[in-house]
């Protein structure tokens, strides 16, 4: 089984991917992680990388091409990213929801904790998080219907939904888990 996830910024997209792959020990991987590493590699941050990518395809094709590959080639992994159930369309699909507010309370938090913040971003503030993730959803929304005609974030693209705005992390890892075991247990 490859299981997709999917999801609003500050859900726990990532964070919830990466327990349940060590709890299955599967591999886990990140769509994210791989446009971070290739707005580095061009110099740019996430959002002018993203902003690119309204004009310049190539920037998603890189990441959709792998992860279609990954889909094709390999079993029982677990992948983060907002295309991931279109390219593999026969993965479990999960959408993790939350409330904008505590997605950039989360993503606010995160970043103070971590200090890895991209010169230029300027996400001095919860606030300021939250525009972002207006702006990145936003940006999602142009490039993914403009390029396949999709919309990453319409909830009827997914087998499952969890809200995410009212529990912690590790409830939202139990709930999820226990969603995939009964689907392990279905097949």
């Amino acid at each position: 089984m490859i299981i997709s996830f999917s999801g609003w910024p500050g859900a726990g997209k990532s964070a919830v991917a990466k327990k349940l792959a060590a709890e299955l020990g599967w591999p886990y991987y990140s769509m994210g992680q791989l446009r971070r590493q290739a707005a580095k590699r061009r110099g740019l941050t996430l959002e002018e990388y993203n902003q690119l990518a309204l004009t310049d395809i190539t920037t998603d094709l890189e990441v959709d091409e792998y992860q279609a590959q990954l889909g094709r080639e390999q079993d029982n992994f677990i992948i983060d990213g907002r295309t991931s159930w279109h390219f593999i369309p026969h993965s479990y699909k999960i959408f993790l929801n939350v409330e904008p507010l505590v997605g950039a309370q989360r993503i606010f938090q995160d970043l103070q904790q971590s200090n890895e913040r991209n010169e230029g971003d300027h996400l001095d503030s919860v606030e300021a998080v939250m525009a972002n993730n207006y702006r990145r959803v936003a940006n999602d929304r142009q490039r993914y219907q403009q390029y396949f005609h999709i919309d990453a974030y319409d909830l009827a693209n997914y087998d499952e939904v969890v809200d995410t705005t009212n529990l912690n992390l590790e409830q939202v890892v139990a709930v999820v888990s226990q969603l995939v075991h009964h689907k392990l247990n279905q097949e």
